[in-house]
């Protein structure tokens, strides 16, 4: 997988998990489209990447343990 495929699932399965759009695009760094916005908010909202990332590494961990070959063979 390239990292634009896999920055493509990421920004997939974190609109589909109910995340906000905007704190989506800020972790994957894409930059405002809305000019204005962009020029006045400079907004990093820090505390609700950390604990969407969180989520995020809860989720793929959870799909490693729902598969126990695959963790043993992962590891």
């Amino acid at each position: 997988m390239v990292a634009h495929g896999f920055r493509s699932m990421a920004s997939t399965c974190l609109n589909e998990q109910g995340w906000h759009p905007d704190l989506i695009e800020l972790q994957l760094a894409h930059a405002e489209r809305n000019e204005s916005r962009g020029a006045y908010n400079r907004a990093q909202r820090l505390p609700e990447r950390r604990k969407m990332m969180q989520a995020w590494a809860d989720y793929h961990y959870g799909l490693r343990l729902a598969d126990p070959q695959q963790a043993l063979t992962a590891a």
